[in-house]
């Protein structure tokens, strides 16, 4: 018996027929020459398409309407609204009305100003506490008996 020597990296080789050639398309009609494996005709058988392209339809960019009307969304103030017809079924014996106690009474979200608009007949005197009143609602308040302050 001869003795082996141990097996070292370089003495690796894969399997027989593992490794394949690489098909070189577009080389010619030996191999896959002509269309490349691509098909015939057709955007996808040419070259890239321009981003946004949509296939002839008119693009995006071109349907928005440009720089049309504006939009002051940076300093924009969004209020959380309340309708007296709402504050009227929450608090039927009256009392006192907070942006606090409308969040825990699950009216409006917390951390977000909140505006009493005037949709709807209050019988009941309130003391209604919010960020901003409708002219309509300040008046209906006052005529239950109710009083309004502005946070």
């Amino acid at each position: 018996m001869t003795e082996r020597s141990p097996l070292k990296i370089h003495d690796l080789r894969p399997a027989p027929g593992a490794n394949r050639p690489r098909i070189r398309k577009g080389r010619g009609e030996a191999s896959k020459g002509k269309t490349a494996g691509r098909g015939t005709k057709g955007s996808k058988a040419r070259t890239t398409i321009r981003p946004g392209f949509e296939g002839g339809q008119l693009p995006l960019q071109r349907r928005v309407p440009k720089l049309k009307g504006f939009s002051n969304s940076l300093f924009k103030k969004t209020y959380q609204v309340v309708n007296l017809s709402q504050l009227a079924k929450l608090y039927p014996q009256g009392g006192e009305v907070t942006p606090e106690d409308l969040v825990a009474k699950g009216a409006v979200r917390k951390n977000q100003p909140v505006k009493v608009l005037g949709n709807g007949e209050i019988s009941v005197a309130l003391n209604v506490k919010a960020h901003a009143f409708s002219a309509s609602a300040k008046e209906k308040i006052a005529a239950a008996g109710g009083s309004v302050s502005q946070l």
